[in-house]
């Protein structure tokens, strides 16, 4: 059967309006938000479960079966600066190509900035979906820009009293992402985006519970995907990261893709593929 296209897929799903909404990102100096709607998905769009985890409209993941065995959990938190005008329709087609790999995937919603997220709420609401893997096998988080962020943060979330327990992240997967929130607030990332998200600026000791910088090192390996030329993100953000890591005797790599900031969520780029071959190195 050939491929889906993404426009189909997004209306299997019901979510093509949303995905129509988070599409008109037009900032002077990002670059915006992709608007072909026919980008391929791999495979057939298998049926997804929709899974609850709280009573917010908001508190829920759809769960991708693996095709066949599965190789382990892969959970997929989307980005858009952690605003309410960005949604799970964006990891859709992630989800459904990792599933056709023999991958579970959980395509995680949560409470953005702006719909009852920001700090603790769309942390508390990451910590439960995670919990929401089940079975054998590694759990992988893979997040996006500020999903990058929240993908990073959960493999140390359980050091803190109010995450501790659940799930344990065994392998991070961060796609551009946001990952040291002091340097993205100094630096205005996302006009503003870290100072709606913490409602506070990084003196605050909220923010040693938030930002993976402060976190290093993580007991998981790290990889940081990242292209050279994305104007929405700065690679020095995975760069860092990298840095301050490695030197605290963390396993970490930046991986360098192309693609600008939204290729690594188009399964038909080869930023897609490198996220791809790291899975393969991950032992079911």
């Amino acid at each position: 059967m050939a491929a889906l296209t993404r426009r189909a897929a997004l209306t299997a799903a019901g979510l093509l309006p949303l995905a129509a909404a988070c599409a008109g990102d037009e900032t002077p100096g990002r670059e915006p938000m992709p608007t072909d709607d026919d980008r391929p998905t791999s495979g057939t769009l298998p049926r997804a479960t929709r899974l609850s985890y709280g009573d917010d409209a908001s508190q829920w993941v759809d769960r991708y079966d693996a095709d066949g065995t599965s190789r382990g959990t892969v959970v997929v938190i989307h980005g858009g600066f952690w605003q309410a005008s960005y949604g799970a329709d964006l990891g859709v087609s992630l989800a459904v190509d990792l599933s056709a790999r023999g991958w579970t995937a959980l395509n995680v919603e949560y409470r953005r900035v702006g719909n009852g997220g920001g700090f603790p709420e769309t942390f508390d609401d990451i910590h439960a979906a995670i919990n929401l893997a089940e079975g054998d096998g590694p759990v992988i988080t893979l997040g996006h820009s500020a999903g990058g962020h929240l993908a990073t943060w959960a493999a140390a979330r359980q050091r803190f009293d109010q995450w501790a327990g659940g799930v344990l992240v065994t392998h991070v997967l961060s796609q551009a992402g946001v990952i040291d929130l002091t340097s993205a607030y100094e630096q205005d990332l996302g006009g503003g985006a870290v100072e709606s998200l913490m409602e506070s600026d990084p003196k605050d000791p909220s923010y040693d519970l938030a930002d993976p910088m402060r976190q290093v090192p993580l007991d998981v390996p790290v990889w940081c995907l990242h292209a050279p030329d994305d104007v929405n993100v700065p690679i020095t953000q995975s760069q860092d990261y990298v840095r301050a890591a490695t030197e605290a005797g963390a396993t970490a790599e930046l991986v360098e893709v192309t693609g600008g900031h939204f290729g690594l969520i188009n399964p038909g780029t080869d930023a897609w593929q490198a996220v791809v071959g790291l899975l393969e190195t991950i032992d079911s």
